[in-house]
């Protein structure tokens, strides 16, 4: 592990911490809300447990009994984003040891670790640090399932009580990772876990539906589709809303990914994730190739499960994000997973083409080869 750089990248992501900090004394945010509504609390600390907001005050409450300030609380949830990045080295360095540079001299992993907008959404109180520090316990637990069970337990709990919806993207898509990766595991293995998955998914969906408030509902899709229709409404009546109801999937999605970008940047925040959204739209460009088929169909199981939680949160969130200020927010969760779908295919490219000069270089030797009688 390169410890300077995990140093460098705390110092950063404290930076970070202060920027949210000052924004929040000058914006409205939801980081005063949620402290408010701890301070006010005069239950017991478990009547906070639950589901979405109520779990961010869960998990706030303790450290404000402790005597934690606004300030204090603010940077434990910095600490909580900061963990997730380290989780994310982990399991990049771990699945990837190749070092990949884009844009000629730049290492692919540190541009990664420092994009701003994933520092900004992760330094503050609220659900953006948490859920990235479960998204990423989770990665790198199921990475080798056996010896860190409890890390995934902990990282899926976390994921779930924050977001019940995006838990069932990250089921989702580790049983089909899992079960069409390439590697050879035993078929009662991959029904083992294809049953517990989905056994988790059928327990919770009733707190997984009401995210949408359809936990009622008889119709799902009529009925998902007038509570997404609802959402996006009243979301792009904001200041930086934008009307996607009629644009057509392909167009979503770009907005979700890549958007803003210069023209429709709603302040200086959107000016500078601009910036930022250029390089993932370059960044996803490496991978618009002909050969990046043939190489999912052949991929290992953590890489399939890392492309279709990304798809399927994607095509989730582009039918109810309508805000361009949120869905800089919300694809924070989620660009890591396409990260790495892309450093895992730049690297297998490059590990392909050295193996292939490693040989053009033994067959070079044999047939040069002088014999000295």
């Amino acid at each position: 592990m390169d410890k300077n750089k995990m140093n460098l990248l705390y110092l950063y992501h404290i930076v970070f911490y202060g920027v949210y900090l000052w924004y929040a004394y000058n914006n409205p945010s939801d980081s005063n809300n949620y402290f408010r509504e701890i301070s006010a609390h005069t239950g017991t600390w478990f009547e906070l447990w639950g589901t979405d907001t109520t779990f961010i005050n869960f998990l706030g409450y303790p450290f404000y009994k402790l005597g934690f300030s606004y300030e204090m609380l603010m940077l434990t949830f910095a600490w909580f984003g900061y963990l997730g990045f380290f989780y994310a080295y982990l399991f990049f360095r771990e699945k990837i040891p190749l070092k990949i540079k884009v844009f000629k001299r730049i290492d692919l992993l540190t541009l990664i670790l420092f994009f701003p907008n994933m520092h900004f959404w992760t330094a503050s109180l609220g659900k953006g640090a948490p859920i990235f520090l479960g998204l990423m316990m989770f990665t790198y637990a199921i990475a080798n399932p056996k010896g860190r069970i409890y890390l995934l337990i902990l990282g899926s709990l976390i994921i779930f009580y924050i977001r019940p919806h995006v838990f069932m993207f990250v089921a989702v898509g580790a049983v089909l990772g899992y079960m069409s990766g390439k590697e050879k595991i035993a078929f009662w293995k991959k029904a083992l876990v294809y049953i517990t998955m989905i056994g988790a998914l059928v327990m919770v969906q009733d707190q997984i539906l009401g995210v949408m408030g359809l936990q009622d509902s008889e119709n799902l899709i009529e009925d998902f589709q007038a509570a997404s229709s609802k959402n996006a409404g009243d979301l792009s009546r904001a200041g930086s809303g934008v009307d996607m109801s009629t644009y057509p999937l392909p167009l979503k999605l770009f907005t979700f990914w890549f958007r803003p970008l210069f023209i429709d940047a709603p302040n200086i925040l959107g000016l500078i994730t601009s910036f930022e959204n250029l390089l993932y739209l370059l960044l996803f460009m490496k991978i618009l190739k002909r050969d990046f088929i043939k190489f999912i169909l052949a991929s290992p199981a953590l890489v399939k499960m890392s492309l279709v939680i990304f798809l399927l949160s994607s095509f989730a969130m582009t039918f109810v994000m309508s805000n361009l200020g949120i869905i800089m927010r919300q694809k924070s969760m989620v660009m890591y997973f396409l990260f790495f779908v892309i450093y895992y295919y730049l690297a297998q490219k490059k590990y392909l083409k050295l193996l292939k000069l490693q040989r053009l270089k033994k067959r070079w030797n044999l047939e040069n080869e002088i014999v000295i009688p």
